[in-house]
């Protein structure tokens, strides 16, 4: 079993992951924490979108949590404790205006790098096959780029996906 600091990574967005993009028809596989931001006072009338199981799911997953979102900070402030997470470290994005290739995302080459080596899943609603060529090209370890859909956000499917990515990962490591 991998244990400590050889834990894979798991980067996670915000938006489109915790926070889909659904127009709040019923049917869908969302449930609704009941906390309304007008209440809140934090002005995003999406945070009712949080599904809290997806904390305790994620927790389950072999793996260190790392916020990957635009969020920063407010990543832990806000959203964290609807989700029943504990405060997770925050990838800090560069000022910088790289661009990192034809067709890649911008938080490809940042998150490489931050990985540090390490294997790594990233869930993210805007990740591309560009973005896995140029992982794959440009880091060594093993690395699952799992595009979740941003008009259901986090699935089952994506949760069972990631889960058996990870645990392939632990029998060879």
């Amino acid at each position: 079993m991998l244990g400590g600091a050889t834990r894979p990574l798991i980067f996670v967005d915000v938006d489109g992951v915790f926070v889909p993009f659904w127009g709040g028809s019923a049917g869908t596989r969302r449930s609704s924490c009941g906390v309304r931001s007008a209440v809140d006072g934090f002005g995003n009338p999406l945070l009712d979108r949080l599904d809290p199981a997806d904390g305790e799911r994620l927790l389950a997953l072999p793996g260190e949590l790392v916020w990957a979102s635009t969020w920063m900070a407010a990543a832990n402030e806000i959203v964290a404790s609807r989700l029943g997470l504990p405060v997770l470290s925050v990838v800090d994005w560069p000022d910088d205006d790289e661009e990192p290739g034809r067709g890649v995302h911008w938080k490809t080459v940042h998150l490489t790098r931050w990985a540090a080596g390490r294997a790594f899943v990233w869930l993210d609603d805007e990740t591309t096959d560009a973005d896995r060529r140029w992982v794959a090209a440009h880091h060594a370890q093993p690395a699952l780029l799992r595009r979740v859909d941003p008009l259901l956000g986090l699935t089952d499917a994506d949760l069972a996906a990631v889960r058996q990515w990870l645990e392939q990962r632990e029998e060879t490591g």
